[in-house]
């Protein structure tokens, strides 16, 4: 694989870009590897890729139905943040903010990562007493967050409306070190990494089946034909329920849709991350200049990619109140990805009843953000069968009542 840099682009300039590699191959499936991961969005990706860099795991193959990244790691609103409260939930989100800082010198690939600061703001009382019991637990976590004032929160986005007609600014919840990244640029980056390894990334390959031996898994069935495996990884997000369906086990999650739209671009006015849980919409400006907004999931179980049309009314209602300076932009385009949520709304990163099977999943409207972290863990847990970051978040809390409850300590699990 070259290396990219500025050198190479200048010497490709010269000879009309005519020496650029495909940035990953296209193989066709071996009929057997030692780690089958099926999805191929960040989260299969980043497994894939710590499985190689960290354990020396590469003869992997990381199947895909589609096209690589078409998913939902193509179609969110791409805010890294890691201020949870619970402590579980804060490690692995921390871990994955700190591995985003410098993922693109490690995958020698331009992320876009922009830590730009993301608050939070509280708009009611209640709320307020809430991010100030965050902001105490996250001192105790190592994770750098403050609350701050509504005449700070002014200062930081100047077009804020902090005496809103419904909901006054009472103050905000800020992370200074989180921020955006470009989705389709880590998805990218790390198949590339995962293909020079010596991986092979399977697109358009659906699969079809999963079987068994004794109680173990020992093939996946696809439209390109059967792949046998020692051990497999689902992380397919809104589909995971049907996966696991096929590999003989059942999930605790429920399938929706999550929507967002831009705006037409305009000029610079915004440079942090806005994101306001009690009226549920949240805002950033692009390195384009479009206005990106997102809100709450459809309140109906489907699994459609397209969204329901009264929640973009809501989310945009909600934001020109706080925002009035935006209410005569014209939307440029709306997309809605497939989320899987779990009853408490944190994810499943855990062994399953089928030996050699670990599954991914449940990571509700929160997954962009843990992306490099849920590869680390995943691949720790393929590997060694184990992982202080997975820990918590294994399947049988379900069963033993062991819950983390974002959705309460957080009012939304973005």
């Amino acid at each position: 694989m070259k290396r990219y840099s500025a050198f190479a682009i200048a010497r490709e300039a010269f000879r009309q870009h005519s020496g650029w590699q495909h940035a990953w191959a296209s193989p066709e499936p071996c009929e057997r590897y030692d780690v089958v991961i099926v999805g191929a969005g960040g989260h299969g990706l980043a497994t894939a890729y710590y499985l190689g860099k960290r354990f020396g795991i590469t003869n992997v193959a990381i199947i895909e139905k589609g096209w690589l990244g078409g998913g939902n790691t193509g179609r969110n609103t791409t805010i890294i943040r890691s201020n949870y409260l619970q402590d579980p939930s804060a490690a692995i989100y921390e871990k994955s903010r700190a591995l985003y800082e410098t993922l693109s010198q490690d995958l020698n690939y331009n992320i876009m990562f922009s830590p730009r600061g993301v608050m939070m703001l509280a708009q009611t009382e209640h709320e307020k007493r809430g991010y100030l019991r965050t902001e105490r637990a996250n001192a105790l976590q190592g994770v750098k967050t403050r609350f701050i004032q509504p005449a700070e929160v002014k200062r930081l986005v100047p077009i804020i409306n902090i005496d809103g007609p419904r909901y006054p600014v009472l103050g905000a919840l800020w992370q200074e070190r989180a921020g955006t990244a470009r989705h389709d640029a880590v998805a990218w980056g790390y198949a590339r990494a995962c293909s020079d390894m010596g991986m092979h990334v399977i697109e358009q390959c659906a699969v079809t089946g999963v079987e068994s031996a004794n109680g173990k898994v020992s093939a996946v069935n696809t439209t390109k034909g059967r792949i046998g495996c020692a051990k497999l990884g689902i992380v397919v997000a809104g589909h995971s329920g049907a996966l696991a369906d096929m590999a003989g086990f059942r999930l605790p999650v429920e399938s929706v849709a999550l929507q967002a739209l831009v705006s037409e671009p305009i000029k610079p006015c915004m440079d942090v991350v806005v994101m306001a849980n009690t009226v549920h919409g949240y805002m950033s400006q692009s390195d384009k200049g479009e206005m990106v907004i997102g809100g709450g999931a459809d309140g109906f179980n489907n699994y459609t990619q397209r969204g329901s049309w009264h929640h973009i009314e809501e989310t945009v209602r909600a934001l020109v109140e706080t925002f009035p300076m935006i209410s005569r932009l014209k939307m440029l385009r709306q997309w809605g990805g497939i989320v899987d949520m779990t009853g408490d709304r944190s994810p499943i990163l855990s062994k399953t009843p089928l030996e050699g099977c670990f599954i991914n999943c449940g990571w509700g409207t929160g997954g962009f953000k843990a992306t490099p972290g849920s590869g680390w863990a995943m691949a720790e847990l393929i590997a060694k069968g184990h992982s202080p970051l997975t820990d918590a978040f294994s399947l049988t809390r379900f069963r033993e009542g062991h819950f983390i409850d974002e959705s309460v300590a957080a009012g939304v699990a973005h």
